[in-house]
C-alpha cells in the first residue's frame, strides 16, 4: 500500500513545478541578446552587481551551490567580460569578484522585458486580492529560501 501525501509533500511538489514553468517563461521573455546567460549566471551577476566585490565562498553560500560550481559560473562571467577577480587588499590571500561596466549594463537591462511581461501579466490576468496573495507567497519563498540547511 503506497502511503498519502502530507500536504507539505503535495505543496513543495506543486510549488517545484510552478516555479520551474514560470522562470521558463521569465526566461522566453528576455530580450535575445540575454538568452546565452544562464539564469544561475544572471542571478550570480546581479549579487555582485546588488552586493558589490565578494569572494566566491560567499557567493557559492548565498546562492546555495558548492564552491566548484560557483567557480564555473564564474568563468562563463569572466569569459564574457562581466566580472573580474582582483586582490582583496584586506587579505592578499582572496580574490574578490567584481562586476565590470559591461556586466552592470546587462544586469540594468535585462529586467525589462521579463519585468514588463510578468506586470502587465499581473495586472490583466489576477485580481487584486489574488496579486495581494502572490505578494505574501512572494515573502514566504524568501523565508523559505533564507531558511537554514
Amino acid at each position: 500500500m503506497g502511503s498519502t501525501p502530507t500536504p507539505e509533500a503535495e505543496i513543495a511538489v506543486e510549488l517545484m513545478k510552478a516555479m520551474v514553468r514560470l522562470r521558463a517563461r521569465l526566461r522566453t521573455e528576455s530580450a535575445p541578446e540575454d538568452m546565452r546567460w544562464t539564469w544561475s549566471q544572471i542571478s550570480t551577476l546581479a549579487r555582485v552587481v546588488d552586493e558589490g566585490p565578494t569572494t566566491t565562498s560567499a557567493l557559492a553560500a548565498a546562492e546555495h551551490v558548492r564552491r566548484q560550481s560557483m567557480a564555473e559560473t564564474l568563468a562563463v562571467l569572466r569569459a564574457g567580460g562581466l566580472v573580474t577577480a582582483g586582490e582583496d587588499p584586506s587579505d592578499r590571500r582572496k580574490t574578490l569578484i567584481d562586476a565590470t561596466a559591461k556586466g552592470r549594463a546587462l544586469v540594468a537591462t535585462m529586467p525589462a522585458a521579463r519585468e514588463a511581461w510578468l506586470e502587465e501579466t499581473l495586472r490583466t490576468r489576477l485580481r487584486a486580492d489574488e496579486r495581494k496573495t502572490l505578494l505574501k507567497a512572494a515573502a514566504l519563498m524568501n523565508r523559505i529560501a533564507d531558511s537554514p540547511s
